[in-house]
């Protein structure tokens, strides 16, 4: 399965939200993340569409989180990006070349198709079960308890550092 990297811009945004105690401007993540603004303002509008993030208007405005980030999983921010389609698509190649199986006697998916088919619904059910306050929880395991402290120092700082 390969996802777009939106899809990893999308995650650090959610993540870095649950930190904030104020909307965050787009630029602004943009900088924290060293990524095209441009680029990213796509995958925050991804996000906005999906109701997952909304973005507040004026001088103090920016994006926030519209839920709990433990009522945002991991599936619901790569189905916002990247769409809710399986990786696999069968085309039935089985009905195809000189020894094609008859449309009619292919009643059940073939075993290549269930096989992607229950890996696509483990994948999902993997992504499902992690939540962005999982993920910020892990953060701050991994990078210690301070770690949401700086961001948010950072974000509030008015201009970039240099």
């Amino acid at each position: 399965m390969k996802m777009s990297a939106g899809v990893e811009w999308a995650l650090h945004c959610c993540v870095v939200l649950t930190a904030a105690r104020r909307p965050v401007p787009a630029a602004r993540l943009a900088e924290l993340h060293d990524v095209s603004g441009t680029y990213l303002a796509k995958q925050l509008q991804e996000l906005s569409r999906a109701g997952f993030v909304r973005s507040v208007q004026g001088k103090s405005g920016g994006y926030v989180l519209t839920r709990p980030a433990d009522e945002i999983t991991m599936l619901d921010v790569v189905e916002a990006v990247d769409g809710a389609a399986s990786a696999f698509v069968c085309t039935e190649i089985r009905q195809r070349g000189p020894l094609a199986t008859p449309a009619e006697a292919c009643t059940t998916p073939c075993p290549i198709a269930r096989a992607m088919g229950e890996a696509d619904s483990a994948w999902r059910a993997a992504l499902r079960s992690v939540t962005i306050a999982d993920l910020a929880r892990n953060v701050r395991a991994d990078s210690g308890p301070e770690a949401f402290d700086v961001i948010r120092d950072w974000l509030n700082t008015p201009t970039a550092r240099a």
